[in-house]
């Protein structure tokens, strides 16, 4: 977004709440208006208004329309901006960034853009002296992505780049701290990931089903550069609280997709074997 100072100012992405919860989202432009059936707000007015202010339209019913203004968080953006593919929802954004450690400076490769909503966390986790480098396959997704991060950031960042193609042509020859994979088949680069990951360095794929899941485990352990890969999903149960009235809601975002991850272990380095059995079955007869 164009200004964090708490203030609205040209350019800025504000989002506005009426007492019923519907948001209404537009950029501040200088001679503009934001129109509803019951009147209008002159951008104009919303210049240096702070955040958090309530603002009130200019009715033509005689009827006062009111809304809650404030910029858009991360999650309010993704969640409404334009998809060419499903999204990394925010609740899994937030684990990837968290258990892969997108540190400021980081150096991420990312592939499998879709529409650009983990780009956008990844960027700013890495901050300006980061680089994420993100590559998709697809033309139109591509697109969208570049359109919703310079939307965003207001611009291009200068600490992304973006390849069109698919990973597995590309000729890689920089060094990461996190390769970050959310494509249909990600075990097929795992060697890609081993070479051009620096030792220590996280490998993160995001999946849908368990036959991807255990495809990417699998892919990981029979490597041999990583270590035991770990994996998990996330629920997010929403709460309702009304004075004494507290239950949880009745609906709630459950499952999106799996994340699974492990670390790259220096080169030339063996694995410890793992010390605990394998469940009896996991691996067919004579291959436990």
């Amino acid at each position: 977004m164009a200004n964090k100072s708490g203030f609205f100012s040209s350019g800025d992405r504000i989002q506005l709440t009426d007492n019923k919860g519907r948001q209404y989202s537009f950029n501040i432009t200088p001679g503009k208006e934001f129109h509803t059936h019951q009147g209008f707000i002159k951008h104009d007015d919303l210049i240096g208004m702070p955040e958090g202010s309530v603002v009130s339209i200019n009715s033509t019913t005689g009827v006062a329309q009111k809304f809650m203004a404030f910029k858009p968080l991360l999650t309010d953006y993704v969640l409404t901006m334009p998809r060419s593919a499903t999204i990394v929802y925010p609740k899994d954004s937030a684990l990837i960034v968290g258990f892969a450690d997108i540190f400021p400076g980081a150096r991420v490769l990312e592939a499998g853009v879709g529409s650009g909503a983990l780009t956008l966390s990844l960027l700013r986790a890495v901050g300006p002296n980061g680089l994420v480098h993100s590559v998709e396959r697809r033309d139109e997704f591509a697109a969208n992505a570049s359109s919703n991060v310079e939307h965003y950031f207001a611009g291009i960042p200068n600490n992304w780049k973006l390849t069109i193609g698919s990973l597995e042509e590309q000729e890689l020859t920089e060094q990461y701290d996190r390769v970050i994979l959310d494509m249909l088949m990600p075990w097929e680069c795992i060697d890609i990931a081993a070479k051009v990951l620096v030792p220590g360095g996280v490998y993160m794929a995001y999946v849908a089903t368990t036959t991807q899941l255990s495809n990417v485990a699998e892919g990981l352990k029979k490597d041999g550069r990583f270590t035991e890969p770990e994996s998990f999903e996330s629920l997010v149960r929403p709460w309702h609280h009304d004075g004494l009235a507290v239950r949880p809601e009745h609906r709630m975002i459950g499952h999106t997709g799996f994340l699974i991850f492990a670390r790259r272990i220096a080169p030339g380095t063996e694995l410890l074997p793992r010390r605990r059995r394998p469940s009896k079955g996991a691996y067919g007869i004579g291959e436990e």
